[in-house]
């Protein structure tokens, strides 16, 4: 699994992490791990229900046919066409209260060969650390502002302190790759995501950055 992580809130981790599996093989899993604001599944365009929840009620395997994304509620945008093959596992409600160690574990599980991504939440505090304590290794969302930089200096940090070792940064809303970035957060720049207007998934420029991020990741 891989965590898709960040120092700051708003800073693209959510479409980050559907346009990395959008250009991944197979049909990759994207998982909401960000349980307080939770978004994937209205950016994905995917009903709320069922949850990541529904991981961990059976009482031996996880369900074997988990929802691909679908056109969702009347709340819920549709799906873009990146993402229509994208798996999408959103985060349990607030009235439900599982394990992330057992829902973490079940979704990767549930992606099998395939990728298995987790939108985790912002910064380097408990509830971001449960998802990369999970993941295999992760990869860094940052815009180049020196603030977020420098909060997702601590990010990084985090994430080697648990076993889950950048492997690579996602600069956003940004043109270039400066140098000094690979070396500050030491792990490679994988691409630069320009400014496009909303929805960002529906543009032929961000996608294309996603695909030269995940052609280096696979």
């Amino acid at each position: 699994m891989i965590a898709i992580a960040g120092g700051k809130g708003g800073a693209g981790k959510t479409t980050t992490a559907l346009g990395l599996a959008a250009a991944l093989p197979g049909t990759p899993t994207v998982v909401d791990a960000d349980w307080d604001l939770p978004n994937l599944h209205a950016l994905a365009g995917v009903d709320r229900d069922p949850t990541a929840a529904a991981l961990t009620a059976a009482a031996n395997a996880v369900p074997r046919e988990f929802p691909l994304a679908v056109p969702g509620g009347d709340d819920a945008p549709p799906p873009t066409e990146a993402t229509r093959s994208v798996r999408v596992v959103p985060a349990p409600r607030p009235s439900v209260d599982p394990d992330p160690a057992a829902v973490f574990t079940r979704a990767d599980r549930l992606g099998g060969d395939d990728p298995v991504l987790l939108d985790c939440p912002a910064g380097a505090a408990p509830d971001a650390a449960a998802p990369l304590r999970s993941a295999d290794a992760s990869v860094l969302v940052t815009p180049l502002s020196a603030p977020a930089l420098r909060d997702t200096v601590k990010t990084a940090a985090l994430a080697r302190a648990l076993d889950a070792p950048p492997v690579g940064t996602v600069l956003v809303r940004a043109r270039k790759r400066p140098p000094g970035v690979a070396d500050l957060l030491g792990c490679p720049t994988l691409t630069a995501v320009p400014p496009v207007p909303a929805p960002v998934l529906d543009r032929s420029d961000p996608r294309a950055a996603y695909a030269e991020a995940a052609t280096a990741l696979d």
